[in-house]
């Protein structure tokens, strides 16, 4: 929705110059004519970038500790898995499909008006399963150096999913979703699976603060099958 709204607003703005320019019949040398020309030229590349290259998001919980903190600003690349119309759920140019160990941004499924962003872990098809807080695909267990735990203790109860899952096979064109903070991650063990039309970039570098800037790294992750 602020998606759509934004986009309305750079389109009226630019309607109304565009309107002054032709109303007024400004020659080509004219100066206001020349910062007319120069704001729509701008207003239109602003809207590409937002809606199918570049997508901007401040990390709001502790969920991605200890690679992305809250506060962090990151950039994703919009275009990565498939580029979506304003106020659309279907996707066009979809260059690749997201891999077991990428940080992804995404619409909460329960709420899609909210983003997220998590480590991918699951791919349709395969098989999750936690047991001891570690994450087993197919049947394998899975190394994973970017994992954070803070919680020592083993969950029991209803809690028990963070540190008990499973095992369940994950549908046809949906992905599993996991923070890095494993012990402070509302994920997918608690919400579900996140559909292919949810997905909305692959996380690119964090630019803000200064200090943090880095490239966000990503893991490739292959399991055997069972």
């Amino acid at each position: 929705m602020i998606d759509i709204i934004f986009c309305g607003l750079v389109m009226v703005l630019a309607g109304v110059l565009a309107v002054i320019m032709l109303f007024f019949r400004l020659p080509k040398d004219n100066i206001v004519r020349y910062w007319v020309e120069t704001s729509l030229v701008a207003m239109i590349i602003a809207v590409f970038l937002k809606f199918f290259v570049i997508q901007s998001f401040m990390i709001p919980t502790s969920s991605m500790e200890d690679t992305l903190l809250i506060g962090d600003r990151i950039m994703a690349a919009r275009f990565t898995y498939g580029i979506s119309l304003p106020g659309k759920n279907t996707k066009i140019l979809k260059f690749q499909s997201p891999k077991r160990g990428e940080v992804v941004l995404f619409k909460y499924p329960e709420d899609p008006k909210l983003t997220f962003v998590k480590r991918c872990m699951g791919l349709p098809g395969d098989v999750i399963m936690v047991r001891d807080k570690a994450l087993y695909i197919n049947g394998n267990k899975v190394t994973e150096p970017y994992v954070f735990h803070k919680d020592k203790r083993l969950l029991e109860g209803k809690q028990s999913m963070r540190d008990f899952y499973g095992p369940v096979t994950i549908p046809q064109g949906n992905y599993f979703m996991m923070g890095d903070n494993r012990d402070s991650s509302d994920d997918s063990r608690f919400w579900g699976f996140v559909p292919e039309k949810y997905l909305q970039g692959k996380a690119w570098l964090v630019y803000w603060p200064p200090k943090r800037w880095r490239v966000v790294r990503h893991y490739e992750i292959r399991p055997n099958k069972r």
